[in-house]
């Protein structure tokens, strides 16, 4: 069995990075890097009558190393209270729509082989009238967050077409295509 000798701090800020030293079960020595980072939200709103989502885009510092324009992503955030609580809050905060009831989908590790961080997944129904605010993220953040309501069709489409590389997106549009096929009526493929 492999077991954990020592873990020391190599970096301690908003996400801690870790040295975990270790021993294979036949005795080997190795080294592992671990990035601590809290449990996370992600929730895609969707509106049932008029075949809609709420989706966000941001500034992204990694993507833009990779010369990359902002992606399309689902609404999340940082774990500070109850998961579909937190949900909730990100939602009004980034796209301005109150949410009521939630599916939970379940908790998923985000990148286990480097990565502490988990995020419970949400899908949530709202109606027009839930979008009760600009959204755009708290100015304090400097998130700089701008919204997109698209038609599930067209948000299915550029999955297909391989336009989607927000992973929690992909995740929740898949599940809600599960779950409620009939707000779709682009084929799966």
């Amino acid at each position: 069995m492999t077991v954990i000798l020592t873990t020391r701090p190599l970096y301690q800020g908003w996400l801690n990075l870790l040295m975990v030293d270790m021993c294979a079960a036949n005795g080997d020595l190795f080294e592992r890097h671990v990035v601590e980072m809290n449990r996370a939200v992600a929730v895609l709103p969707y509106d049932a009558e008029r075949r809609m989502a709420l989706t966000v885009s941001m500034p992204r510092t990694p993507v833009m190393l990779a010369g990359l324009p902002d992606m399309m992503e689902a609404i999340a955030g940082i774990l500070e209270d109850e998961p579909a609580d937190c949900a909730r809050r990100e939602a009004l905060e980034e796209a301005g729509v109150q949410l009521g009831d939630m599916i939970h989908l379940g908790q998923i590790w985000s990148i286990p082989s480097v990565v502490t961080e988990k995020i419970d997944y949400f899908l949530a129904e709202y109606s027009a009238g839930d979008r009760i605010a600009a959204g755009g993220g708290l100015d304090e953040e400097q998130e700089n967050i701008t919204v997109h309501e698209l038609p599930l069709d067209q948000l299915w489409t550029m999955f297909a077409q391989k336009q989607i590389n927000d992973g929690k997106l992909a995740i929740l549009l898949m599940a809600l295509r599960l779950r409620r096929p009939e707000l779709f009526s682009v084929p799966v493929a």
